[in-house]
């Protein structure tokens, strides 16, 4: 577990971020290195057969997986997608239930594995996300 007041200001944090209200994430659950959430299943993020767009299962994963990282930086870490993959095992019908795991918190680098399942447990998709921890803010 990770302090109460850590995970409070977390949540403060992510739900600040549109994408976390967009997708209506839930109930995020925080443990050293671990974030888990749910996203529940709306027909307008359906793809062409009916299901959770994967597209849309990529920027949930690439979020939580931020979310995990959180829990072992300061708060106030700027950090960056450096990139992902990701493998569809099954389509999703349902809400889906998204474990992250932070692999290493490296100087630069922050590899983090994704398992994304269904409302029945049912592993849907598997991810990796890499992030790069940054020093500043790159110009715009």
């Amino acid at each position: 577990m990770i302090a109460p007041e850590k995970e409070a200001a977390i949540l403060r944090r992510i739900r600040q971020i549109p994408i976390f209200a967009t997708l209506r994430m839930d109930a995020a659950v925080f443990e050293d290195g671990i974030c888990e959430l749910t996203v529940p299943r709306q027909a307008i993020y359906d793809g062409v057969f009916e299901s959770f767009h994967g597209g849309i299962l990529m920027t949930i994963a690439d979020s939580v997986a931020c979310f995990a990282i959180l829990t072992q930086t300061p708060l106030d870490q700027l950090m960056t997608t450096t990139d992902m993959n990701i493998r569809f095992l099954a389509p999703c019908l349902s809400d889906v239930r998204v474990k992250a795991r932070v692999i290493k918190v490296g100087r630069l680098m922050c590899p983090v594995a994704v398992d994304l399942f269904d409302a029945a447990g049912k592993l849907v998709a598997v991810a990796q996300v890499n992030y790069m921890l940054l020093d500043n803010m790159p110009r715009r």
